[in-house]
């Protein structure tokens, strides 16, 4: 197998880099992703809990 990039045999950190730059550059996406659930989530909590203090105190408020 022929190394085409640099026949002489040495190799070459900027290939290097660039093969490690792509590597990082695809890894955070995925986390990204699942993190991105969990605002959601919380903020759906966030409403039922202030949904349920509000009838909470509109049922102290007529009782």
């Amino acid at each position: 197998m022929a190394n085409t990039q640099n026949p002489q045999g040495n190799p070459d950190p900027a290939g290097s880099t660039q093969m490690f730059r792509a590597f990082v550059d695809e890894g955070p996406q995925a986390p990204q992703q699942a993190a991105s659930s969990g605002p959601r989530v919380g903020l759906i909590i966030g409403v039922v809990v202030a949904v349920a203090i509000v009838a909470a105190v509109a049922w102290l408020a007529l009782k």
